[in-house]
């Protein structure tokens, strides 16, 4: 049974618009990526530019009309991926789906809320494709390996952030009834404050203890906080080494675009789509 890209021209067109736009390992491909990644470092330039006053004042009309011109480019870019994916849908709710709206949304915005169009520099994540048009593919891999680390461990950091808050509260009702508003903890939200900057060893200093009783709470808070900044690291760790493991394809899928699939995977794990690549792979064995 052939599949659907070999019944039609459209479904051919598809096919050939996701080698070009999706995948590096062809002339047109890579072309279309250095070419793209040239347009994102210009745009991301030309807003970094825009908020030098001096410059503003001088180049402003060159700077908006580069701006609307880059968000044109990157509006035609993001309807061309919606057209050569299967499932329009699951690649707009994927990371880099909604990146590449991002990278568009704000220029509009800008006309409604003036200044909006700072908020573009987010066209910076659209670098991160880089890594496919200098052959270093298996670095995606290694970032997928990273996000399932992070999903998998992302109950256990739910309760380790519970556990901080309530010490955070616990300790900042204790140091406003301690030091009280003469020495700055003027309320339990101000005093929370001062107790998550010291817990994360940040202390800005603006607010500090003065009594011995509330500097001798300082300084426990102080300690337990090289112990609590411990406590993510490990957990990630421990899930990071597990994910290592499996080993993952970079290439991307005919309906959603994701990337980060098992070797062995037939299907895309996001949206059911069969991988064409991993078929040919299996029936050539």
């Amino acid at each position: 049974m052939s599949r659907p890209s070999e019944q039609s021209p459209a479904g051919g067109f598809r096919a050939r618009l996701h080698t070009v736009i999706f995948e590096a390992d062809t002339p047109a491909g890579k072309a279309f990526d250095v070419a793209l990644l040239w347009v994102i470092v210009f745009s991301v330039a030309a807003v970094m530019l825009e908020s030098v006053a001096s410059v503003r004042v001088r180049y402003a009309t060159a700077l908006s009309v580069a701006e609307w011109a880059f968000t044109i480019i990157f509006a035609l870019e993001y309807v061309l991926r919606l057209v050569a994916v299967r499932r329009p849908l699951d690649y707009m709710r994927s990371f880099f789906g909604v990146v590449d709206l991002m990278a568009i949304l704000p220029s509009f915005l800008s006309v409604i809320f003036p200044g909006a169009q700072t908020l573009l520099v987010i066209r910076v994540l659209r670098l991160l494709r880089v890594f496919r048009v200098l052959k270093l593919g298996h670095l995606l891999g290694q970032a997928e390996v990273l996000m399932t680390a992070l999903r998998a461990s992302r109950a256990k950091i739910t309760v380790f952030l519970g556990v901080v808050l309530s010490i955070a509260v616990i300790m900042g009702a204790l140091m406003y009834m301690v030091e009280g508003e003469r020495h700055g903890f003027d309320s339990i939200p101000r005093s929370m404050y001062w107790a998550i900057v010291t817990m994360t060893t940040v202390g800005f200093g603006d607010i500090t203890p003065k009594t011995v009783l509330g500097q001798f709470i300082a300084s426990v808070l102080m300690i337990m906080g090289y112990g609590i900044l411990a406590v993510p690291t490990g957990i990630v760790s421990v899930e990071l080494a597990k994910a290592s493991h499996v080993s993952l394809d970079t290439q991307a899928c005919p309906g959603c675009g994701k990337q980060g699939h098992d070797l062995d995977a037939r299907y895309c794990k996001a949206c059911g789509t069969v991988l064409d690549w991993a078929v040919s792979r299996s029936e050539s064995r």
